[in-house]
């Protein structure tokens, strides 16, 4: 099991649950922290001393005080504490729900596993924990059930047509808007086309079903 872990959270009452849950796995070395910066600062010192930490657990959102900060979020975090030490293994604890962001961070921070803060997570964490000491990507299965609309390759004149539906935006207006704009294509029948097309990898049976389900996972 792990023997160092770091975690970054400004939340006392999850940061009880946390150390509950590290203690039941025998994990020798825990630090908590408040602020990104200090989560930083402590990366840089232990990998400057060769007694790295194994293990980041962090959340995304830290809320702002009187106490300036250069790292704002739990994103920024892992950006740069990667720089420091580029094997260290990353947990977000969140509660965010949305499946874009979540894929967002396995695909572009290359974390190793996210734990929503819910009832269960105290049994979820150290699942994952475990998981993750083992070599796997702890993957919820909630999100992976999700996650098959997310992996569809969208576009950027995907992402701006959904964004233009879901404000009501009726296709012949959508049509007029990206003949203005230079966006391609912009016949009506290419934009019924595309709609159609999204629909199926949305699995939706109309063009409101495949809205809800964009800003359920985030999409727009």
């Amino acid at each position: 099991m792990f023997k160092k872990i770091l975690i970054a959270e400004d939340q006392q009452v999850m940061n009880l649950g946390i150390a509950k849950t590290i203690q039941e796995l025998t994990i020798p070395h825990f630090d908590f922290v408040t602020y990104c910066d200090s989560a930083f600062n402590k990366i840089k010192k232990a990998a400057a001393e060769h007694m790295p930490y194994d293990l980041l657990i962090t959340d995304l959102s830290f809320q702002k005080d009187h106490i300036r900060q250069n790292i704002h979020s739990g994103q920024e975090l892992i950006r740069e504490a990667r720089k420091i030490q580029p094997d260290l293994k990353v947990i977000v604890f969140s509660i965010e729900h949305r499946t874009k962001i979540i894929y967002d961070l396995y695909e572009m921070y290359q974390i190793n596993g996210y734990v929503s803060k819910a009832r269960n997570d105290g049994k979820d964490l150290k699942n994952t924990i475990t998981k993750v000491f083992q070599g796997e990507r702890a993957f919820p299965q909630e999100i992976l059930n999700a996650m098959r609309h997310v992996s569809f390759d969208f576009t950027d004149y995907d992402l701006k047509l959904l964004e233009l539906l879901s404000k009501g935006w009726k296709q012949n207006e959508i049509e007029q808007f990206f003949k203005k704009n230079n966006i391609s294509p912009h016949s009506r029948r290419s934009i019924e086309k595309r709609l159609n097309d999204l629909r199926e990898s949305f699995n939706a049976k109309n063009n409101i079903e495949m809205i809800v389900i964009c800003k359920d996972i985030g999409l727009i």
